[in-house]
């Protein structure tokens, strides 16, 4: 007997079953055995293509260098030379004018809702190099005469940092081209051990994230090791279909596979209720806060890979 719950979307509709495990079960790892309840909700479609995603030492056309304030500020101990404390006030200062101008980079890429996931996330590894500093004013403090204060104004580029010998993601779906009903696979690699994680963004801009989930909260993955999603001898099934008042004939979505050298928290999970994290289409708050946690890593540690599918009637 097969259980089914549907999830309906604005554009698409997606079914997961709860039945005996597919006899198509290619000999890859698993990220974890799953224990399925006996019946999952979560929203899939088909693939059209697969592009993986790597960085690259290019400076979006939008983003130009940025004038920023900061202050600085150093104290001087006993063993301080006057000298060496203006200088780490200066650097302070300057650090601070780089953090700033990089929150300007990564804003100029308005979000303006979640499915913007699906999309080269690139821009996150933007790091900022000063070009030139002025001087507005300085000096030690009247009331601490051991602390000496800087305010500059500096101009920020924004470089993005060539990938080295980092992670690197490989990314594809059973089928390319799916029909109404039809089941689908992900199938994911990694050049380093790592942690991943898997995105569905659906027709209606929603993301569902698939991995970790309230199940199967393991998302490491080894070394050059092929695994895929549902694992082999789960009870989840990804299938698509149309909404009932959907009129096109085709539709198509994306899933993005985002995977990080450590265990990092890059989205918060908190599973409520479902198997599944599911982020409304029309809020920002997921993709800023994604953004603002990888732009903390160094661009080796993180690496991301979307595929692209569509589903026909």
């Amino acid at each position: 007997m097969i259980e089914r719950i549907l999830v309906s979307l604005r554009g698409v509709r997606f079914l997961t079953c709860h039945c005996e495990a597919n006899a198509f079960q290619p000999k890859q790892s698993q990220a974890g055995s799953e224990q399925a309840p006996q019946s999952l909700t979560t929203r899939f479609l088909a693939m059209l293509g697969m592009t993986v995603l790597f960085f690259s030492p290019q400076v979006f056309a939008s983003e130009k260098s940025v004038w920023v304030e900061s202050d600085g500020e150093a104290y001087m101990s006993e063993i301080d030379t006057p000298k060496e404390v203006i200088a780490r006030a200066k650097k302070d200062a300057q650090s601070k004018a780089v953090e700033k101008a990089v929150g300007v980079f990564i804003r100029s890429h308005t979000l303006v809702s979640n499915s913007q996931l699906a999309e080269d996330l690139i821009y996150a590894a933007v790091r900022g190099k000063i070009e030139k500093t002025e001087i507005i004013k300085k000096g030690w403090d009247d009331k601490d005469r051991n602390l000496y204060k800087i305010r500059l104004k500096a101009l920020i580029e924004p470089v993005y940092p060539e990938k080295g010998h980092g992670i690197s993601i490989k990314l594809s779906l059973s089928k390319s081209v799916m029909k109404e009903g039809d089941e689908v696979k992900i199938f994911y690699q990694a050049s380093k051990n790592c942690y991943v994680y898997i995105f569905s963004v659906a027709a209606d801009g929603s993301v569902t994230l698939l991995l970790p989930n309230s199940m199967n909260r393991e998302n490491f993955i080894a070394a050059e090791k092929a695994y895929k999603f549902p694992p082999a001898n789960s009870s989840i099934r990804l299938k698509a279909l149309f909404l009932p008042d959907y009129k096109g004939n085709t539709a198509e979505e994306k899933i993005k596979v985002i995977a990080t050298r450590k265990k990092e928290d890059i989205v918060p999970l908190g599973f409520q209720e479902g198997m599944f994290k599911v982020y409304d289409a029309k809020s920002t708050g997921m993709i800023s806060d994604l953004v603002k946690r990888l732009n903390q890593l160094e661009p080796d540690d993180w690496a991301e890979a979307t595929a692209v599918y569509r589903i026909e009637r």
